[in-house]
């Protein structure tokens, strides 16, 4: 027996000498012994350390092996550890959560093994799946603000987006559909501007989001977050103003975390589950509006998409980048307008944020904006109540209708069927944008988007129905732009 020194010594001679680390080993060791010598693939093999015995007798060898230098390792990483915990777990290098993914999985933390940790928390206390969000929505947000040079913001939920953006001055329709047409100074914020598109794009799912803004946050955007209800934030710097309003909410503990925009995370990473190591290089592959969409498939006269359509193409790509797959997202003015997350297939994907695209097109209705509130009614529960009148999903009877007539002055009425059609008429007359993790494996995710007033689509190409699909595109009424976006970009 010996200390890691010699062992790492012996490991890396292990041509001329057997190295043992592990008692465990012993046995074996004595057998091959006995018979006269050791052989050099059985010393190759014990320069290798038994992670558990599982051999049989005639098969000693055909186990579970690491590195002997893993079993050093490990004692190293002990240590480490060790002292991490003890003296930089104050947010230096480590950081104790709340509790995991759920309540019962304690203990949690995160940490970094060199280095300072790239966020500190400024208020709060995060929590597992706070963190999840907020290292996915970070750098959404960080590459939409490089690649279109715009203040980007992102609303996230459960490891995906409800809603991303940039920050395209609104229109008054669109501060009364994203509710923020009573903010004061909103026109000279264009980062509040972006967070209220990206809150907006799908407000129901945005309930309880984490929030993550590329640029240091404004009192204005302060103002625009301390009306909803919110878990956290995550951006490079906040104003004096902002972080004490911020820090008002949610009785102090709203959680607010400040990250190193300069921070770059190695070029691989590495993930456990159930038990075991997964590596790879992380998804580095940068989206610009430049490089990414030039490729037109159709129409084959193109001289290269507008610069509306590259905007609103680049929001949905990265956005998607940082979604759980299959996805797909439907985008227009800057922001995203209906995203599918999560889907086994793509048709429901399609279908999904479709839905989601159309119902955001009904909120733009008169009706949806102007309706007749009863004093002191929740936002959240205008938000409910908007959502059941633009869906379709009134309620017409019982405990449920009671619950939602008893919200208004004046009830609003239910959406006709014609009426319905004659506004999504008008959707057709937009320039909505459609981009999808990866390719279409059939063309009803083409004849589903025509629907939703797409007039341009970017995917990677490779599928047997590559052909057909673009044939859908060109037999569409007005025909779809379609650009091959060449990079698969599943998440999860």
């Amino acid at each position: 027996m010996c200390g890691v020194t010699l062992l790492r010594a012996a490991a890396k001679n292990h041509a001329r000498v057997t190295v043992l680390s592990d008692p465990e080993d012993y046995p074996d060791f004595l057998q091959e012994l006995s018979k006269g010598e050791i052989a050099e693939k059985s010393r190759q093999l014990y320069a290798l350390k038994v992670s558990f015995t599982t051999a049989s007798e005639t098969n000693p060898l055909t186990q579970n092996r690491i590195q002997a230098f893993e079993h050093t390792a490990s004692y190293d990483d002990a240590i480490s550890g060790f002292f991490r915990k003890k003296y930089a777990a104050d947010g230096t290098q480590q950081l104790s959560l709340r509790y995991g993914t759920n309540p019962h999985q304690k203990p949690a933390s995160v940490f970094v093994k060199e280095g300072q940790l790239p966020i500190k928390v400024l208020c709060g206390a995060p929590g597992y799946v706070n963190l999840l969000d907020s290292l996915n929505a970070w750098p959404l947000v960080k590459e939409l603000k490089k690649a279109l040079n715009m203040p980007a913001a992102a609303s996230f939920k459960h490891v995906s987006p409800a809603g991303a953006a940039v920050g395209v001055r609104m229109s008054k329709q669109e501060q009364e559909v994203c509710m923020v047409d009573d903010i004061k100074g909103l026109e000279q914020s264009a980062l509040a501007q972006a967070y209220a598109r990206a809150r907006g794009s799908d407000r129901v799912s945005s309930y309880g989001d984490v929030i993550a803004l590329s640029d240091e946050v404004d009192e204005v955007t302060a103002r625009v977050i301390s009306r909803e209800v919110s878990d956290g934030i995550i951006a490079p710097a906040f104003s004096a103003k902002a972080l004490e309003i911020l820090s008002k909410k949610k009785g102090g503990k709203y959680l607010v975390l400040q990250v190193d925009e300069g921070y770059e995370p190695q070029g691989n990473e590495t993930r456990t589950v159930y038990g075991m190591n997964l590596q790879q290089q992380r998804n580095d592959i940068q989206i610009s509006p430049k490089d990414t969409f030039n490729t037109v498939v159709t129409p084959n006269d193109s001289t290269g998409l507008p610069a509306h359509a590259s905007r609103d193409l680049t929001v949905a790509t990265i956005a998607l980048k940082y979604t759980q797959s299959n996805s797909v997202c439907y985008a227009l003015n800057g922001q995203v307008i209906g995203l599918g997350a999560g889907q086994q297939s793509r048709i429901h994907c399609t279908r999904l944020a479709g839905a989601k695209a159309d119902n955001w097109w009904m909120r733009n209705h008169a009706r949806a904006r102007n309706i007749k509130w009863k004093p002191g009614v929740k936002r959240a529960d205008k938000t409910n109540a908007i959502d059941l009148l633009c869906s379709d999903q009134v309620p017409r009877q019982g405990m449920e209708k009671d619950e939602y007539e008893k919200l208004f002055e004046e009830v609003p009425a239910e959406f006709s069927a014609e009426e319905r059609t004659d506004w999504m008429e008008e959707l057709q007359k937009q320039d909505v944008v459609l981009a999808s993790d990866a390719f279409f494996p059939f063309i009803d995710n083409v004849q589903r988007a025509t629907r939703s007033g797409v007039k341009y689509i970017a995917a990677p190409m490779g599928s047997q129905a590559d052909d057909a699909v673009i044939q859908a595109c060109e037999a569409a009424k007005p025909p779809i732009c379609y650009v091959d976006q060449k990079t698969r970009l599943f998440h999860h």
